[in-house]
């Protein structure tokens, strides 16, 4: 089997015993083909490679100034490779059982005022043509009333908030589902977002927010940059706001006006307290 035979593989079962979301498969589908590239310009590869060589690639990953975090999830990337490679019998060893990487550095994430949330939900109210202005504003007061993750939010089944709900499930990472509340403004730009949807013709998609992609919604990168839009005609500076600062507001506003860590986690969908 080739390299990106086996890369293939390793990313099938990812998917199929871990239940890898694709966003996850996507990532360490790319770092391995840039570790196979790195091996196979110095005649190398997954089935010759020895911790040294692994190393050097590490080395070569600090070097290009990639942060901890990226080099942290590259070197998972390779040690879950090589110990599938190892189960599988494609090799008679694990080369990277004994690596160690970088910490992820501790930080609090950046965030936003009340104040900034409240002007970036009134640009998405005035920017744009008609139709775009009321999802935007859709996109907007869902996201801050519920802090999902991006792809959480871009892919909403249209099922899920028809009838008016005051709360919605979501299908979060590794397919583990949760229940969050939705707030009367959310539930409001819901029903406008709805009736334009309605009136667009072709409009057929299971998706709330859909689009002509091949995804069949809106991407996050597409949402990504809408953010960044809106971040300007409300006067911020757009370095400072992304899809994931408004999930970060959320948590932090909820926490200030009284809520608990452990409803907060909940809501996020945190596995683990100490990343709330």
């Amino acid at each position: 089997m080739t390299a990106h035979g086996q890369i293939s593989t390793f990313l099938d079962a990812l998917a199929a015993e871990r239940d890898a979301s694709r966003n996850t498969q996507l990532a360490y589908g790319r770092d391995l083909k840039d570790f196979v590239a790195w091996l196979a310009a110095r005649n190398a590869s997954p089935d010759t490679v020895t911790k040294a060589d692994i190393e050097g690639y590490l080395g070569h990953v600090a070097a290009q100034g990639m942060s901890p975090a990226t080099r942290a999830r590259r070197l998972s990337a390779i040690r879950q490779f090589f110990r599938f490679a190892f189960e599988e019998g494609w090799r008679a060893d694990n080369p990277a059982i004994r690596l160690s990487g970088p910490g992820k550095s501790k930080h609090l994430p950046k965030t936003l005022t009340e104040d900034e949330v409240a002007r970036l939900v009134e640009a998405a109210r005035t920017a744009g043509r008609a139709t775009e202005r009321v999802r935007n504003t859709c996109l907007l007061e869902v996201l801050y009333a519920t802090g999902l993750r991006v792809t959480e939010l871009v892919s909403l089944p249209v099922a899920a908030v028809q009838g008016d709900p005051r709360m919605i499930l979501v299908k979060g990472k590794g397919g583990k589902e949760r229940m969050v509340p939705l707030s009367p403004p959310a539930r409001a730009s819901i029903a406008d977002w709805l009736a334009a949807r309605a009136e667009t013709p072709g409009q057929k998609s299971p998706f709330l927010f859909p689009s002509r992609g091949a995804s069949g919604h809106l991407t996050r990168n597409r949402f990504y940059l809408l953010v960044k839009d809106l971040s300007v005609a409300a006067g911020i500076d757009p370095s400072k706001v992304t899809p994931h600062t408004l999930r970060h507001a959320f948590a932090t506003h909820l926490l200030a006006n009284g809520a608990d860590l452990h409803s907060i986690q909940m809501l996020l969908g945190h596995a683990d307290l100490s990343t709330t």
